[in-house]
C-alpha cells in the first residue's frame, strides 16, 4: 500500500509537470491533468445543458472548455451558442447581458479560427459562410448596441462566401441592413450602389436557395423572404428610372466591354421598368454586340419601336431572337410580335403570315386568335351582295370564340369583341332573300378565304 501510494503521488506529480492546456500546445484536450479536467468539464456541462440548465452549464465546465480546449468539441461552440442566447434572453442587468452578448460573438469568431481542426472531428461540417451568417443573424438580434456597418460586414461576408447556398433568413438580414444603411444616408451613392448590387445577389441566390428545398416548412419561409427582399429594396427608394439612368449613364461607355456590367444594368432597369431611359438602350445594345441572346434581341426590338419607332430595326432584332430562341413559346410569342407590328404597318399579308407561324408552334396563344380576327374585320369585303360580304363577320368572330376556347384568360376581350361585331353580320332575313337560311354553309372568299356557318 505504501508503495502504491508513492507511486500514485509520483504520477500526480509527473501530470502536474507535463500539464498544458489545448489552447497552449495546438492539441484537441491539452495534457496531462489538463486533458482530464477538459474531458471533465465537457462531461459535467453537457448533462447541465441536457436538462436546459444554461447557467450551471455556463459556468460549471463550459466556459473552461471554451477558453482551454478550443477544438476538443464541435458541441462546445454549438451548444454555447445556445446557453449563451438563453442567458442574454434572460438577463436582466444590462452589463450582464452586454457581457454575454459579447461572448456569443466570441464562439463565432473563434469556431472560424479552429474550422478546420472542428470539420476534421465533426460528423457535419460546416462552412464559413454558414458561420458567418449564424453569426449576422445573432449580431442583430442578440445585441444591444447593434452596429450597422459591423451588421452589414458580416452578412455580406456570409453571402459572398455561401452564394446561393446561403441561408433565407441571412439574405433577408442583409437587404434589411443594406436597405436601413442606405435610408440612413440616402446621399451616400456608395450605399445606393452596394443596395442596389444587395438586391441583384438577394434575389439571385434566394431562387437558387428555393429551388434545392424540399422541408415545406422552410420553402414556405423562404417564399415569404423572396417578397421581403423586393419590399426592403422598394420600399428604400433607392431606385428610380432617374436615378438608374444617373448611376449607370455616365457609366456604361466605360463599360462596353465589361459583359457582367452591361447585364446588371439591363437586369436592374428592366425590374423598375426603365427600358424607356438611355442607359437601358446603350447598355442592352453593347451586352447583345458581345454575347446575343433571346432576352436582349427581343428588348432591343421593342426599344427600337417604342423609343425610336423605326420598325425596320425592331423587325430585324425579333428576326434576331427567333434564330437564337430554341423554345417553342418563346418563340411563338416573338412570332407574334411581329405580326402586330405588320398590322400596324398594314402589312396584312405578313401579320397574318406571323400569326399562323405562332399558332403552329403553340395553337393555345389566345391572343393570335384575337390578333387573327381584328385582321379578317379590316379586310372583311369580298363580295358585292351587301349580306354576303358581312358574312366575313362570322370568321371574324369565330376567331374570338376561338381564343377564348384555348385560352381562358383571353374571355373578357374575346366577349367584348364578339358582342362588338356581333351586329355586323347579315340580317337572316336579307340571307333568306338570297337564298340562304341558318346552318347554311357560305365559302367567304377573297382575302379570308374560309367557310362559314350562318346562324
Amino acid at each position: 500500500m505504501k508503495k502504491f501510494g508513492l507511486m500514485t503521488l509520483a504520477l500526480m506529480v509527473t501530470m502536474g509537470v507535463f500539464a498544458q492546456k489545448g489552447v497552449e500546445d495546438g492539441s484537441r484536450y491539452g495534457h496531462g491533468e489538463d486533458s482530464i479536467n477538459v474531458i471533465k468539464n465537457i462531461s459535467i456541462y453537457t448533462e447541465y445543458y441536457k436538462t436546459n440548465n444554461f447557467k450551471d452549464a455556463y459556468e460549471q465546465g463550459w466556459k473552461d472548455v471554451f477558453h482551454d480546449a478550443p477544438w476538443a468539441s464541435v458541441n462546445t461552440y454549438n451548444y454555447g451558442v445556445k446557453i449563451l442566447r438563453n442567458l442574454y434572453k434572460e438577463e436582466t442587468d444590462p452589463e450582464k447581458k452586454a457581457q454575454y452578448s459579447d461572448e456569443l460573438f466570441q464562439v463565432y469568431e473563434q469556431r472560424v479560427k479552429y474550422l478546420d481542426q472542428l470539420n476534421s472531428i465533426a460528423q457535419n461540417k460546416v462552412s464559413e459562410g454558414e458561420i458567418w451568417g449564424q453569426y449576422g443573424h445573432d449580431y442583430m438580434s442578440y445585441n444591444p448596441k447593434v452596429q450597422i456597418s459591423r451588421a452589414y460586414e458580416l452578412l455580406r461576408k456570409a453571402v459572398d462566401l455561401s452564394k446561393g447556398r446561403t441561408q433565407y433568413y441571412v439574405l433577408n438580414d442583409l437587404m434589411k441592413v443594406s436597405s436601413q444603411r442606405y435610408t440612413n444616408k440616402k446621399d451616400n451613392d456608395e450605399f445606393r450602389d452596394a443596395l442596389i448590387q444587395d438586391y441583384l445577389d438577394c434575389a439571385t441566390y434566394i431562387d437558387e436557395f428555393i429551388a434545392v428545398q424540399t422541408d415545406d416548412k422552410i420553402l414556405d419561409l423562404s417564399e415569404k423572404v423572396k417578397e421581403s427582399i423586393d419590399e426592403y429594396f422598394v420600399k428604400s427608394g433607392a431606385a428610380d428610372c432617374d436615378r438608374l439612368q444617373a448611376i449607370y449613364g455616365p457609366k456604361i461607355e466605360a463599360n462596353k466591354e465589361n459583359l457582367d456590367y452591361l447585364n446588371k444594368v439591363v437586369k436592374i432597369m428592366s425590374l423598375f421598368d426603365c427600358r424607356a431611359s438611355d442607359a437601358y438602350f446603350t447598355a442592352a445594345e453593347y451586352a447583345h454586340a458581345i454575347s446575343p441572346s433571346v432576352q436582349t434581341a427581343k428588348s432591343l426590338g421593342y426599344l427600337y419601336l417604342k423609343q425610336r419607332e423605326d420598325t425596320d430595326k425592331a423587325l430585324e432584332f425579333y428576326n434576331q431572337a427567333i434564330e437564337l430562341d430554341d423554345d417553342n413559346n418563346s418563340i411563338a410569342d416573338t412570332h407574334y410580335m411581329i405580326a402586330a407590328l405588320y398590322m400596324t404597318k398594314e402589312n396584312y399579308d405578313r401579320s397574318r403570315s406571323s400569326i399562323q407561324k405562332c399558332l403552329s408552334l403553340n395553337p393555345n396563344k389566345g391572343d393570335a386568335y384575337i390578333l387573327l380576327g381584328k385582321l379578317y374585320a379590316i379586310k372583311h369585303s369580298w363580295s358585292n351582295e351587301p349580306a354576303l360580304d358581312r358574312c366575313a363577320y362570322y370568321a371574324v368572330i369565330d376567331k374570338f370564340e376561338q381564343a377564348k376556347k384555348v385560352d381562358p384568360s383571353v374571355t373578357e376581350t374575346a366577349n367584348s369583341l364578339i358582342k362588338q361585331y356581333k351586329d355586323q353580320t347579315p340580317r337572316v332575313e336579307d340571307l333568306f332573300m338570297l337564298g340562304y337560311k341558318a346552318g347554311d354553309k357560305v365559302e367567304v372568299k377573297g382575302w379570308i378565304n374560309e367557310t362559314v356557318t350562318i346562324r
